[in-house]
């Protein structure tokens, strides 16, 4: 098992996860949304007011983020729950934190180690539009953005050493 040492101080480590994050991502809505992202360069002109996170603990610590905007967040739930776009309400929080969980989860099982020596806090979500999420400046932090319908999800990785 790899200790938590060994994976804070690999920065070339880190980078190789970017695509196993994004396979990660890629896994759940697929299998739990029948959704499929497609990939978008930068992050196009719009206002992010939803924000799922996991915090990770264990052998890896830090936190795993899903950023997306309300309309987002509602068809992930109309597609969770199997009911119309118009018919979600209260269940959207529910629904993109449970889709951050399961992207968390699906990511420390697929980096070896990671999976028993890993543990994942209960989702947070924040809405609204004047907050900021910080992490310390220096730590790694791993993102991926695609596109859902359209729409931009980021999912961030903030690795703390």
């Amino acid at each position: 098992m790899t200790s938590r040492v060994a994976i804070a101080n690999t920065e070339e480590l880190h980078k190789e996860w970017r695509p196993v994050l994004e396979l990660a991502t890629r896994e759940v809505f697929e299998l739990m949304l029948a959704s499929q992202l497609t990939a978008v360069k930068g992050l196009p002109p719009t206002t992010l007011n939803v924000t799922a996170m996991v915090g990770l603990a264990g052998i890896l610590q830090g936190l795993m983020g899903v950023r997306c905007e309300q309309k987002a967040a509602a068809l992930m739930a109309s597609r969770m729950l199997g009911v119309d776009i118009d018919n979600v309400g209260p269940e959207i929080s529910d629904a993109i934190g449970e889709v951050c969980n399961m992207v968390a989860g699906n990511f420390k099982n697929k980096v070896s180690g990671l999976g028993d020596g890993c543990m994942l806090s209960p989702p947070s979500v924040i809405t609204g539009d004047d907050y900021v999420v910080h992490s310390q400046p220096e730590n790694p932090t791993l993102e991926v953005t695609l596109l859902l319908e359209g729409m931009p999800i980021v999912v961030s990785l903030h690795i703390n050493t």
